[in-house]
């Protein structure tokens, strides 16, 4: 077999891994993420893990990194059927609370990786990464609605709403995501001067 294909099977059992951990973190939480129910998770034999990943923790930060990148690409999906600036802006907050993904033990992971984001660099460069996307991505909605200093007030009013309501989450597993996304509508309706909201839903 040659390097290319070999590396190539080993990518293949690494995604298989970080699935197979995803979906054994979404039935039994964070506490019950064994390497053993990973393994058997992925129908693989127990001890690979090893070859492929230095550890559990590992295997979690390419898990977190996964969530990441699937939570991206489903705002960026809604951000694609949206017809105005405030579409948009609908479409960054719905897709910052995913259907499949608002439940308890999603909920209690973040946090895990909040915290560990203090003390660990990689997982501090993660929470920077989805930061800056966020802003940025609502900056894009918002540009020229409110003056420079409202704005910004505006993103880091939403942002910190999205972390309070993914806490809320971790404690209240009744929260519903829908009331969580309504919840952030109305704040932005009550933020936002009425000039401002309608040029934000003309079409553009």
């Amino acid at each position: 077999m040659t390097r290319t294909g070999k590396t190539r099977i080993e990518d293949l059992r690494r995604k298989e891994l970080i699935e197979a951990a995803h979906r054994v973190f979404m039935a039994h939480g964070l506490q019950g993420m064994t390497t053993a129910r990973i393994c058997e998770e992925a129908g693989m034999s127990p001890g690979i893990l090893s070859y492929y990943f230095k550890g559990k923790d590992e295997v979690l930060f390419a898990m977190v990194r996964w969530n990441n990148r699937a939570l991206s690409e489903d705002v960026v999906a809604r951000l694609r059927l949206a017809h105005s600036r405030w579409d948009r802006l609908l479409a960054i907050v719905e897709g910052n609370f995913p259907e499949s993904y608002f439940h308890q033990n999603v909920a209690n992971a973040w946090l895990s990786i909040c915290a560990a984001s203090s003390v660990q660099p990689r997982y501090a460069r993660l929470q920077r990464l989805f930061y800056r996307r966020l802003a940025s991505n609502l900056q894009s909605a918002l540009a020229g609605a409110l003056d420079p200093g409202a704005t910004r007030a505006l993103i880091l009013s939403i942002g910190v709403q999205i972390d309070g309501l993914w806490l809320r989450k971790s404690a209240d597993p009744s929260l519903r995501r829908q009331d969580a996304v309504d919840l952030i509508v109305r704040s932005i309706n009550a933020q936002l001067p009425e000039s401002a909201k309608n040029s934000l839903i003309a079409a553009n």
